[in-house]
């Protein structure tokens, strides 16, 4: 049966005006036209390429509605807004909820991850007790060991604001990046890292052994070679440099190892 749970973690936001999708289109690093198939998954950059926040785009009622961490909401919220200048956009908080399920059918009105369909559904409502209705309660710790397992980042964890760059965060994998879209901002750098520099450093999978808090170094041989975030039901996400972490690796009092299988 269809497992799901409210996302008490997210903030839905409403875009909308006669120029919305021209403002977001200009800004964001996902090109509005997948909005026809549904869901698209898309980030703010700084004009550096560097990581400022993601979320999920879906068209409604002649408007956007933004799916964004709720820890994100207000500052993304103050810089679009900033953005906006003379543009004919409104920006306003919706008070719908987000309901999350996997493992079966999707209910009426619900869209699929776009990242990976592994991932599950999102489902956008103010009456989220009536969409829970049938569907087997779901324990959130369950999604994000699944989301671990698929590597996917989540927003503050993995993705660390005006650090990360998306395409080390696996953004081009996750359908979060369109190459040959126009401008936006962050885009130049991207662009160069996509196509003039092999990329040295970045997120992977890896196998842990031990619980450690997320930010614990990842070391080899006493050196640290990257960083561990995520780690659950066996599996990590870290980040890593490539030519330095062969081998047995530790992070804290866990033991971490990155298959040859997954490089």
């Amino acid at each position: 049966m269809t497992r799901a749970f409210q996302a008490t973690d997210r903030t839905v936001l409403r875009i909308a005006g006669e120029d919305h999708h021209k403002f977001l289109q200009d800004l964001v690093t996902n090109s509005l036209d997948g909005l026809k198939d549904g869901l698209v998954y898309a980030a703010l950059l700084t004009p550096q390429g560097k990581y400022l926040a993601d979320f999920f785009l879906v068209a409604r009622d002649e408007g956007l509605l933004l799916d964004a961490d709720a820890g994100q909401a207000a500052d993304l919220k103050q810089r679009l807004t900033m953005y906006k200048l003379r543009a004919k956009v409104t920006i306003e908080d919706t008070g719908l909820s987000v309901v999350q399920g996997w493992d079966g059918p999707q209910p009426a009105g619900a869209l699929t991850d776009p990242r990976d369909a592994e991932l599950g559904w999102r489902l956008y409502t103010d009456a989220p007790e009536a969409a829970l209705e049938g569907l087997e309660p779901g324990d959130p710790a369950d999604w994000h060991a699944l989301r671990v397992a698929r590597a996917v980042p989540q927003s503050g964890v993995e993705l660390i604001p005006n650090d990360s760059f998306i395409l080390e965060a696996g953004f081009d994998r996750l359908h979060g990046v369109d190459f040959r879209k126009g401008c936006y901002v962050g885009q130049e750098v991207t662009a160069r890292m996509r196509h003039k520099t092999e990329l040295r450093k970045g997120l992977v999978r890896v196998e842990v052994s031990g619980e450690v808090p997320p930010g614990t170094p990842v070391e080899k041989d006493g050196k640290t070679v990257g960083t561990l975030y995520s780690n659950l039901g066996g599996y990590g996400l870290a980040h890593l440099r490539y030519d330095r972490a062969s081998g047995p690796l530790t992070a804290g009092t866990a033991t971490v190892l990155w298959p040859e299988a997954e490089r």
